[in-house]
């Protein structure tokens, strides 16, 4: 598996805003769609979004309803994650996925391993 690549991470003030991107290799595009997951100090990862390729379908976790936005971009393969309205509590690093099934992207379960190195997102109160 090839990694997708996550950019856009940052620090920023409570009610900020950062556009993370995920660039997706030729294999990870042909994904069902992509997944964006966080994992703060101390806890495990969670699922935050997720978007099918042809941005039809989304998924939100319910912490970040409302605040977070994802898109994806066919012609240049990159998922792309708005997140506004931050709070401290988003503190984390933040990583992609490919979902390689319907069943994965719907459950929020996903079967990747080769996770990338993400892109911190440290929001400031």
């Amino acid at each position: 598996q090839v990694q997708p690549v996550e950019s856009g991470g940052g620090l920023v003030q409570a009610g900020g805003s950062l556009r993370l991107s995920c660039a997706a290799s030729g294999r990870t595009f042909s994904s069902f769609g992509m997944g964006w997951f966080r994992q703060a100090p101390g806890k495990e990862r969670e699922f935050v979004a997720a978007i099918t390729w042809n941005g039809v379908v989304t998924r939100y976790a319910d912490s970040v309803k409302g605040r977070y936005t994802a898109s994806a971009d066919n012609a240049k393969s990159t998922a792309y994650l708005q997140m506004n309205s931050l709070k401290p509590e988003d503190t984390a690093v933040y990583y992609c996925a490919p979902a390689a099934s319907a069943r994965e992207f719907f459950s929020g379960t996903y079967s990747y391993t080769n996770w990338g190195l993400g892109t911190q997102v440290t929001v400031s109160s």
